[in-house]
């Protein structure tokens, strides 16, 4: 990957559908993993996820190989969703195996028939992209996000809550530290569990587990 050419011109571009579109047109038909692997992560998924036939939907894919490697270690039903629709056909033409839908993660809940209806699948994960709705201006407070961003995460958090079955669970991957993430995905319907990936770095990495009552 060519970080020069992709790099956004404020972190707020994560944000915006123009920014990934341009960016996948930009790039090679390649792969790109942000944070960890599904190697990394497997142990912990086999735990979360016994069931090989849970319906699980993939939220903000990216050209992550996250999917790819979770159907060939036997998940065989996963829907990937992400709002760039130059990065789903692409996606869609390389991993016909696994199903895959242009719908932004803030639209869930409005969109939920599309997905098979309210309390329709059994696992939800997010590795990685909640960070980019919550990507800030340099002279905004991490601690007290502007009222846009905590607009932004209660969609995607709130859509979750509302296609999760009961008992289904979010699973959440990210660099964020649990005082600055918590607050915004605490929420009566579930129970939080937060997991540290490599404590012995200066940079953990974060899996918050929220399993719906």
């Amino acid at each position: 990957m060519d970080g020069s050419s992709t790099e956004p011109h404020s972190n707020e571009a994560f944000q915006t559908q123009e920014y990934w579109d341009a960016r996948y047109a930009r790039e090679a038909d390649g792969d790109f993993d942000w944070f960890k692997t599904y190697a990394d992560i497997r142990d912990i998924v086999h735990e979360l996820i016994p069931q090989r036939n849970a319906r699980i939907l993939m939220l903000g894919t990216g050209n992550s190989t996250l999917s790819a490697d979770m159907f060939a270690d036997g998940y065989s039903d996963i829907t990937n969703i992400d709002f760039s629709g130059v990065l789903i056909e692409r996606m869609r033409a390389r991993q016909p195996e696994t199903k895959w839908l242009e719908m932004d993660i803030r639209d869930l809940k409005t969109r939920a028939d599309e997905l098979g209806g309210a309390e329709s699948w059994d696992v939800v994960l997010d590795k990685a992209t909640l960070d980019a709705l919550m990507a800030t201006k340099p002279d905004e407070s991490v601690w007290d996000p502007p009222a846009i961003v905590k607009e932004n995460v209660a969609k995607e958090v709130d859509g979750v809550l509302h296609v999760l079955k009961p008992k289904g669970v979010f699973l959440y991957l990210t660099f964020g530290q649990p005082h600055f993430r918590r607050p915004l995905l605490q929420r009566e319907a579930w129970q939080i569990e937060t997991r540290t990936l490599g404590e012995q770095d200066m940079f953990p990495y974060y899996f918050y587990i929220c399993r719906k009552q």
